[in-house]
């Protein structure tokens, strides 16, 4: 039976990218997905400028924008009566939000162009085992061998289960999610939202032509949602007036797509002959739209490490780029989990928040934290979290006790974080034959 180098189960914005970037390497690589693409599934859609600079190196940036991916220069965060407005830098690489129906499928033909071989409509039913470690998989159509087994199946991934990934620093998701498009928005500029009005969080900006909003509420208001999706959608909408007026006279286009049931986790990322990379190994509150960049930057650092470990000692690169994975996402974790706790703004979180939006270089600096230029702690520091604390304490002078509380878990909950951070580590990096393809 013929031996792949790898074989990759799930073929959207992890799998593709890595089966390109082992191809190009000289892999022989095998990747499979039991979807057909084109082929549609529920995201953000953003890709942070960090992440496209990896699509522009892949060289599909230019096809996407042909495709009417939209480049996203200018970023407005909203906490209630707060307002942060940010535009890209002259020069920097804009961020793009592109509907996975074009992204997944334009990845997927790169793939199979850069010598992977594609399987499409293929469902992985299970593993192949040699003495504890993995070797390959088993699919509807018959057993697929390789050195490596990669899971690239999201979320509720499968390869995961089946090699016992165990996770670990969970957090319960806070809200659900509901995304909609609507055509005839006349805003279709580069502008991205980002919104936190009353309970509710919001995400919103222009995709291939079509407009996404997205709506979270919390998690125990789902069912109240459920029984009435279309009209509490339109409330929810409602509850930011920005954004209902930049939907109305719109018409909304295909249902309204939801997740109601996730959380926040890391898993163990490899083991023997096998790895997981996206979604498959780490899941964030999707609040600030970092899954697709995540996923690529994962790839851009676990391809090195797959391509030394497969000449040499492959079990201990994966193990180093696991260790590189828990750092590089640990502050953006905390960041995104906060940013998505569920309920109304507090006065802490409102007064960091107005902090940040009088500080002159505030929104400068609320870009490179989304595009993970710097850490979100050096924009909500300790010392502005000090500030904002006392500031906190005179904006409501009726709430001292709350906030108190407030001030006190905060800092505790800080200290624990950083007891529990994992050590900073370098990762291997792009051979030059991948890097400059």
């Amino acid at each position: 039976m013929h031996e792949y180098d790898v074989v990759i189960v799930g073929a959207r914005c992890a799998g593709s990218p890595l089966a390109t970037m082992l191809a190009q390497a000289g892999l022989e690589v095998c990747i499979v997905d039991q979807a057909r693409f084109p082929s549609d599934t529920l995201s953000t859609h953003l890709v942070q400028s960090h992440g496209v600079a990896i699509l522009e190196r892949l060289g599909i940036r230019d096809t996407l924008l042909d495709l009417g991916a939209v480049e996203i220069d200018h970023i407005s965060l909203i906490n209630d009566d707060v307002r942060i407005d940010g535009e890209a830098e002259p020069g920097d690489l804009p961020a793009l939000c592109v509907r996975r129906v074009t992204l997944d499928d334009v990845l997927v033909k790169a793939a199979e162009a850069a010598g992977a071989e594609v399987r499409t409509s293929t469902r992985v039913t299970g593993m192949l085992r040699d003495d504890g470690r993995m070797v390959g998989v088993e699919t509807g159509d018959g057993p697929i061998r390789a050195r490596l087994v990669v899971g690239a199946d999201g979320m509720r991934s499968s390869v995961a289960e089946w090699v016992g990934a165990r996770e670990y620093h969970v957090v319960p998701g806070g809200r659900m999610f509901a995304v909609a498009y609507f055509d005839g928005v006349s805003d279709s500029a580069g502008h991205l939202r980002i919104g936190r009005v009353g309970d509710n969080a919001f995400i919103a900006a222009p995709a291939d032509g079509l407009y996404m909003a997205g709506v979270g509420i919390s998690i125990s208001e789902s069912q109240t949602f459920m029984a009435d999706r279309d009209g509490s959608f339109d409330r929810g909408l409602r509850a930011w007036p920005e954004l209902a007026d930049l939907v109305a006279g719109s018409t909304r286009v295909g249902p309204i797509r939801m997740i109601t049931e996730w959380h926040s986790f890391f898993r163990e990322a490899a083991g023997p002959g096998w790895a997981l990379v996206g979604d498959a190994g780490h899941f964030k509150d999707f609040t600030p739209g970092q899954g697709i960049s995540d996923a690529l930057r994962q790839v851009d650092h676990l391809a090195p490490a797959i391509v030394a470990g497969l000449a040499g000692d492959l079990d201990a690169d994966l193990r180093h780029w696991w260790s590189w994975r828990d750092d590089d996402a640990w502050d953006m974790y905390w960041f995104a989990s906060d940013l998505g706790s569920p309920g109304a703004s507090t006065p802490l979180e409102t007064r960091m928040m107005r902090n940040v939006s009088n500080h002159p270089d505030g929104a400068r600096d609320l870009i490179k934290v989304f595009d993970h230029q710097i850490s979100p702690w050096e924009l909500f520091s300790t010392r502005r979290l000090v500030l904002a604390s006392m500031q906190a304490l005179v904006d409501r002078p009726g709430r001292i006790g709350p906030t108190l509380r407030e001030i006190v878990t905060s800092a505790k909950e800080q200290r624990r974080r950083e007891k529990v951070r994992p050590a900073s580590v370098e990762p291997l990096r792009l051979p030059v034959s991948i890097a400059t393809v």
